[in-house]
């Protein structure tokens, strides 16, 4: 019924106090066919992050370097999940992470180690981790692509999107993907920064021929206090039975008339 052994193994010997190596618990991922989307993979790369320590950083940041992807990638997943989960105050992993991950965007060359770097330094909130995205905005996979867009988002905060950001926004949101589309919809949306040039780039695709990227325009005109998205949503229609994420675009309609009305 499941394949999970080996994450079902390394959970207990963590339950009973056991301290498995970093390279036996690298082996038991890499010796999944299908690695990234196994449990054993994920056990593993959670239990390593969740021991904060030097030794561990040290071991997976020396796999940027190894011929092997599938190591490359799995070195990149620990230590992003170390920063990532770190909850302490003085975030102690944060400058490491940071200036390891600009460098290794700007030399990968396997597309699913660069996107994982990539959902990596959009995790941080800092001008040189916009600058490591950036040039992968127009990159011929849509995987790197989605990242990059999902990324621009956590350098959101600001008041405002830097002007290559801004010019990388517009231009995903016209993207060949739709999930790239959408991606950029949602991260102008949700940003702090209400352009009309944003607004109507998202109306521009209200027309789009993917029922979740229209969504996500309405969405985000919605949440900019712009009444186009009310005739929009109402052409859409209901939402699909059982949608959540379809429910929370209509959502974010429904509450924009009850601002407006209750003005």
């Amino acid at each position: 019924m499941r394949d999970g052994h080996g994450a079902i193994l390394t959970h207990v010997e963590e339950l009973l106090g056991g301290r498995t190596s970093f390279e036996e618990l690298m082996d038991r991922a890499l010796a999944q066919v299908d690695q990234q989307d196994h449990a054993t993979w994920s056990r593993a790369s959670l239990q390593l992050s969740g021991r904060r320590e030097e030794a561990t950083w040290a071991a997976a940041a020396v796999l940027r370097t190894s011929p092997d992807p599938s190591r490359r990638l799995f070195g990149a997943e620990v230590l992003r999940l170390i920063h990532l989960f770190d909850g302490g105050d003085e975030d102690a992993f944060a400058g490491s992470a940071l200036d390891l991950f600009t460098g290794w965007a700007a030399a990968e060359t396997d597309v699913a180690v660069l996107t994982e770097v990539l959902v990596a330094l959009g995790e941080h909130s800092d001008p040189r981790a916009e600058a490591a995205l950036l040039p992968h905005a127009g990159h011929p996979d849509a995987r790197v692509r989605r990242a990059v867009a999902q990324g621009l988002s956590a350098l959101s905060s600001p008041p405002a999107f830097s002007g290559d950001a801004r010019t990388a926004l517009l231009g995903l949101m016209a993207d060949p993907d739709a999930v790239v589309r959408k991606t950029a919809c949602r991260v102008v949306a949700e940003g702090r920064e209400h352009d009309p040039v944003f607004a109507d780039a998202m109306a521009a695709v209200l027309d789009d021929t993917d029922r979740l990227v229209q969504l996500a325009a309405v969405h985000g005109l919605a949440l900019h206090d712009d009444e186009r998205c009310v005739a929009a949503a109402r052409l859409l229609g209901p939402p699909q039975r059982g949608s959540l994420e379809e429910e929370g675009y209509f959502d974010a309609v429904w509450r924009y008339e009850w601002r407006r009305d209750g003005r």
